[in-house]
């Protein structure tokens, strides 16, 4: 068993329900982060999407300083910022920005994919792929203009030099798991949608991993899919939203959040299909007992040091019931944790 307290998060894509318009969804994203507050959770991040009807999470830095200023101490951060859209001098500025106005609350997760489909990635930045293959290179320059040694460059970040904005690798697959261990940076794995990888890049990263002025010792985050609800068969019918969510991305036919139903005989069969099954491997249905036991099962097996969890669930009565039933069940988890140190 570890003997710390295992941390847990919110990931929020700020998906859109249907009937739901962009405000009501960016409006219910700062009522979780409230609820997530509230519930002692540790971090809320914002994921970055583009060219999509159904996903609310575009502008990232902006929610993050929607969120910030109107909540009082979570980490709000981004998870993350798909660096290869961006410039990195833009991104120092806009976070240096949001840790000056919010000081020792936000969180710069960094990743090398697009967030999006390939024509819309050529259209925010002409250099997409040149940028993605620089990856490492674009994370140095991001460290770079937050140091107070870079005060003696010719190119700087002025309101960001020295500031304390923690930066965080994403990976989807293994390549980041080296890049976050040579830097001694703390590592995300989205084991939420990509799961087939987990368990390598974790290994990869312990194994690689070099201490840095920021971390002297490995720190992992993992991404699960939760929904709690009072009985296993009301989270089950909220997971057939789900379903069809990521059905519809991998058949091409992305249509907002629907509606929960009954778990249909051809609905179990969806989950069956090999691609389906295997993208929502890590999805935690049911009563808070049944929650429970995933999730104690999944950290020992990982040993993650902080879980974050994504919750598209159609209503948001039913994501803020979820999110309360899951902090309830991590302390229990924490407490029993302590209790046989």
């Amino acid at each position: 068993m570890m003997s710390n307290k295992t941390s847990y998060s919110i990931l929020e894509l700020a998906i859109v329900s249907e009937g739901s318009s962009f405000k009501e969804t960016l409006n219910n994203s700062l009522a979780l982060a409230k609820v997530a507050e509230e519930n002692n959770y540790s971090r809320y991040w914002f994921a970055e999407h583009h060219n999509s009807e159904s996903v609310g999470s575009s502008a990232t830095s902006i929610l993050i300083g929607y969120v910030a200023e109107n909540t009082e101490k979570i980490r709000v951060g981004s998870g993350g910022i798909m660096l290869p859209n961006h410039s990195p001098l833009v991104i120092a500025e806009q976070f240096g920005t949001l840790a000056q106005l919010y000081p020792n609350r936000i969180d710069l997760g960094l990743g090398r994919a697009p967030g999006t489909d390939m024509p819309t990635a050529q259209a925010i930045r002409s250099d997409f792929i040149k940028a993605a293959h620089s990856f490492p290179a674009e994370v140095e320059k991001i460290e770079e203009y937050f140091s107070a040694d870079n005060k003696t460059s010719k190119v700087r970040v002025p309101i960001a030099e020295g500031v304390d904005v923690p930066i965080y690798i994403l990976g989807s697959s293994t390549d980041s798991a080296h890049l976050a261990a040579e830097k001694g940076l703390p590592y995300a794995f989205a084991s939420h949608f990509a799961s087939t990888h987990l368990y390598t890049a974790l290994e990869i990263y312990r194994e690689e991993f070099q201490p840095s002025e920021v971390l002297d010792k490995p720190y992992t985050i993992a991404g699960v899919n939760i929904i709690v609800a009072d009985t296993d068969e009301e989270a089950e019918r909220s997971f057939t939203s789900l379903i069809r969510m990521f059905f519809g991305i991998l058949t091409g036919n992305s249509k907002p959040l629907q509606p929960p139903t009954e778990m249909t005989e051809d609905l179990k069969e969806v989950l069956k299909h090999p691609s389906l099954h295997q993208m929502l491997k890590y999805s935690f249905v049911g009563s808070k007992e049944t929650v429970k036991k995933q999730v104690d099962d999944f950290l020992k097996k990982t040993q993650v040091d902080e879980i974050i969890m994504v919750s598209n669930i159609f209503a948001l009565e039913d994501r803020v019931k979820s999110a309360q039933l899951f902090a309830e069940l991590m302390e229990e988890l924490n407490e029993e944790k302590a209790s046989t140190v």
